[in-house]
């Protein structure tokens, strides 16, 4: 839970009062930390292991990265803040459909939050906007800010390939409790469809990314392939002779 010895970069809250101000809060400054406060207590949720802060701060730094193709960065960096508010990696959650981000709820609390600190209804519907459609990550076709968003969130995936490892340990440990087999075939599907897409990125400014990032998704789909032909083969029943 965020408490005052929270260990957060020191941009991080004046980052979200510049946004906030920017999109027409009329909240004072009280009232603005109190809400970036729940937010950050629930990007540090315990059962967060990739989507927690860090990703948070990933997420915002490639934001500013792409910005300049962005209408409204600052919308966008709110959109950032609450793409993932609301999270769950319990069992029931199909990891290949949601991931544990719910958009669609984020989107609902994001325009609630951002209305009680006095941005105007355009304003924070917008950002609720950008936050619901990032569920499918397609930023192709989508506004140019639609595009930004979701350009930095999926900019992990150009990652060297040590953070690249790292960045798939985590996500395996956010969904420890799903039996390896099934969480193999779920990933399987998500690297499947992502590398079935004429192009990962939107931007002019992350066409940069698109080279590394096909690699590493080649490589952990060759890798999940032959993991899931060995759990399959393991799990194969024992035929008896009569």
């Amino acid at each position: 839970m965020f408490t005052e010895t929270t260990e957060i970069p020191q941009w991080l809250l004046s980052s979200w009062l510049r946004s906030c101000q920017a999109a027409g809060a009329t909240a004072n400054d009280a009232e603005l930390i109190a809400v970036c406060r729940d937010l950050i207590d629930r990007w540090n949720g315990e059962d967060r292991c990739y989507h927690g802060v860090k990703h948070l701060v990933d997420v915002l730094t490639h934001v500013d990265e792409l910005a300049a193709e962005a209408q409204d960065p600052d919308l966008v960096r709110l959109a950032a803040w609450y793409h993932g508010a609301v999270f769950s990696a319990e069992a029931h959650r199909a990891y290949a459909n949601e991931a544990g981000e719910d958009e669609v709820a984020s989107g609902v609390l994001a325009r609630t939050q951002l209305a009680s600190l006095g941005v105007p209804e355009d304003n924070a519907e917008k950002v609720s906007r950008l936050v619901t459609n990032l569920v499918r990550h397609k930023g192709s076709g989508s506004s140019t800010d639609g595009a930004v968003l979701c350009d930095a969130d999926l900019a992990v995936l150009k990652s060297d390939p040590q953070h690249y490892k790292h960045y798939l340990a985590a996500i395996r440990e956010e969904y420890s409790h799903i039996p390896v087999i099934d969480f193999v075939r779920a990933r399987l599907r998500i690297v499947t469809r992502l590398l079935e897409r004429e192009n990962l990125f939107s931007t002019a400014g992350a066409q940069g990314w698109e080279e590394a990032a096909r690699q590493n998704l080649i490589a952990e789909q060759a890798r999940l392939t032959k993991e899931l032909k060995k759990l399959s083969q393991a799990d194969e029943p024992v035929a008896h002779s009569a």
